[in-house]
């Protein structure tokens, strides 16, 4: 079973491989210019598309084809290269051109999972009994698309979180003048409407003591993008120990929701002459 379908996977791994600097087959300073032959990069992607979507061990997804610790080494590699980071910025451009985002209305939410090996963002958990567990404080467009994340301990409170969170706004570029932050009773404080306040923002918070369902407004697409998140094992039961580790995975996951959205929606506002007669 694969990961990804071909039809997401392919023109991922397409603008993967543009990011990738030329490397040569071989090792030119071996004497003898019969150095093992580098293991070719889609071959290693492949191996952490199914890391990502399986959340298995670098050791159990490792075969013939390529070992755990070159998945490692090549992942640590286009980790420092930032090729994670300016692919999710690239999907995001352009679902942004083609579709666009709507940042009128934003969603924030935390959300916590598994961390059993602990780690640079792992605390004690208060829904797991005290063990390791991640919090996620993600922000979302008005359909979904996710904008940006701040890690912390599970044990951290959302409301804290809620600042450096909005801080990921200033990578969007120019934003509308009028934008609406929807948040849950987590962020019920007077401390929260000075925060969005000073920042020109318009709070949407759900008040303490009265039930979801009567003041859910947007904030169900947060919720949505959780789940499509928790859908990648690895993210739901996170193993990796170093946050950037953590943050390139979820970079990766991000991009996969971005452009899954963009080819769905383009299947329907546009024609072309190779269009599919089946939505994707």
């Amino acid at each position: 079973m694969p990961a990804v379908p071909s039809w997401l996977s392919d023109p991922l791994w397409d603008q993967f491989a543009a990011l990738l600097p030329a490397r040569p087959a071989t090792d030119p300073s071996h004497p003898l210019g019969c150095h093992r032959r580098r293991i070719a990069d889609r071959i290693v992607f492949d191996k952490l598309l199914q890391v990502l979507r399986f959340g298995c061990s670098y050791e159990a997804i490792a075969d013939s084809t390529c070992s755990a610790t070159t998945i490692r080494n090549r992942r640590d590699e286009w980790l420092n290269l930032g090729v994670f980071a300016q692919l999710k910025a690239i999907a995001l451009d352009a679902y942004d051109r083609i579709v666009g985002l709507l940042l009128d209305d934003l969603a924030i939410d935390g959300c916590i999972t598994k961390a059993p090996g602990g780690g640079e963002v792992a605390g004690r958990s208060p829904v797991d009994r005290g063990k390791q567990g991640m919090k996620r404080s993600m922000m979302v467009e008005a359909r979904g698309i996710p904008l940006g994340r701040v890690l912390a301990g599970a044990n951290r409170h959302d409301s804290p979180l809620l600042e450096p969170t909005l801080d990921r706004l200033e990578d969007l570029g120019q934003l509308p003048d009028d934008i609406t932050v929807h948040l849950d009773a987590g962020y019920d404080s007077a401390a929260t409407r000075d925060l969005l306040a000073g920042r020109g923002l318009t709070g949407e918070i759900a008040r303490k003591g009265v039930k979801a369902p009567v003041q859910a407004t947007q904030r169900w697409h947060v919720e949505r993008t959780n789940a499509w998140h928790n859908a990648f094992n690895r993210l739901q039961r996170c193993y990796e120990r170093k946050e950037n580790v953590i943050h390139a995975y979820f970079d990766l996951a991000d991009t996969i929701i971005t452009i899954r959205s963009l080819i769905r929606q383009a299947w329907t506002l546009y024609r072309w002459d190779t269009r599919s007669t089946r939505r994707p």
